[in-house]
Formats: structure tokens, C-alpha cells, sequence
């Protein structure tokens, strides 16, 4: 999926976040520059603490578009249409529930504190907007990533957000958010 080792992939994670990436198994979705956009997340942290989110996205350009979605009422709206459209909410609901077997698949045996819930951990409808596209945009099935879609992508730079250093890897100078033709939803 990416160019880069897994140790380059989770420095490259951890610029993207600002924080070291925890549980870091792989990259599940690249940009254009080759870039990690979404990680797969171990179901358990080193530290034995269950981590129910598969699907972590940190692109930093999804991020801001996602939190925008997120502050303007996007759980709110999104929830409304699990609530008006039965066959919507059953697509979410099968969402959750593949997301979860999928998860609990790779989970060791005998664990004491396992993660539950699917979709960012949720017990069902939308908690996160951040956790279903991360989840569709790794391949998978996800109608809250289709209902958003349009306001969100394309998400595309023209320059990179982390590039290579002597050092290593560095957050780019040059990086801004791209002004892009991306609907309001309309």
C-alpha cells in the first residue's frame, strides 16, 4: 500500500497527529503522494487497554474537513437520516456489525478488557463522522462515508504535508490547506 517501511509509516503517523501513533498496525489508505490517510489500529494498545476503533483517519486535510462536518451538526444530520430511512439504517447497521466481527476476529484469546461496539465503538447509529470515513475510505462498506462524500472529497494536495528529512521524516513548511471545489452539501 505505501512506499515507505512500517517504522517510516508510523514516524510519518505520528507527525500527522502529533502524538506518537499508538497501536499502529498498517496503512489502510494512501493519498495521491503516497501518503498514509487512514491506519489500521490494533484492537488492544500495548499498554492492554482495548482500542475499539479499527480505522484511525490522519490526514490532516480530512481531518479539518471532517471536524468542520462534525461542528456544523454532521453527527446530528447524519443520525436524522438513520432515523428517517429504514433502509439507510440497516446498511449502517450492517457497517457495525461487519466492523466489529472484523475486529474481534483479530482479538487474542482469553482477553479480560476487550473492545466492543462497531463503528468507533459505537452501540449503534453515528458517533463519529471521523471513525466512518476512515472506515469506508479503508475499503469498506460505509453509508455515512457516501453521505459525505461529496463535501469532503476529493481531498488532493499538490504538496506534501510530511516530506523526508536528514533527520527523518518532517511536518512540511509548505503544506496549507488546499482550496478545492468541494460541494456544500446542496
Amino acid at each position: 500500500m505505501s512506499e515507505f517501511t512500517p517504522d517510516a509509516e508510523a514516524a510519518i503517523v505520528g507527525l500527522q497527529l502529533g502524538r506518537p501513533a499508538r497501536g499502529f498496525v498498517r496503512v489502510a489508505h494512501a493519498c495521491s503522494l503516497g501518503l498514509p490517510v487512514v491506519v489500521e489500529v490494533a484492537p488492544v494498545l500495548e499498554s492492554g487497554e482495548p482500542f475499539p476503533t479499527r480505522f484511525w483517519l490522519t490526514c490532516e486535510l480530512l481531518r479539518r474537513r471532517v471536524a468542520r462536518l462534525e461542528a456544523d451538526g454532521g453527527v446530528r444530520e447524519a443520525q436524522a437520516l438513520v432515523d428517517a430511512d429504514p433502509e439507510f439504517a440497516l446498511r449502517l447497521s450492517s457497517a457495525h456489525r461487519r466492523y466489529a466481527e472484523e475486529r474481534d476476529a483479530t482479538l487474542p484469546a482469553g482477553l479480560e478488557h476487550a473492545p466492543s461496539g462497531g463503528v468507533g465503538g459505537s452501540r449503534g447509529g453515528v458517533k463519529c463522522l471521523h471513525a466512518h470515513v476512515a472506515d469506508g475510505l479503508a475499503g469498506n462498506d460505509n453509508p455515512i462515508l457516501e453521505h459525505v462524500r461529496a463535501r469532503i472529497l476529493p481531498a488532493e494536495c499538490s504538496v506534501p504535508c510530511v516530506s523526508p528529512s536528514p533527520e527523518g521524516f518532517v511536518l512540511d513548511p509548505a503544506w496549507k490547506e488546499p482550496v478545492e471545489d468541494v460541494s456544500d452539501g446542496a
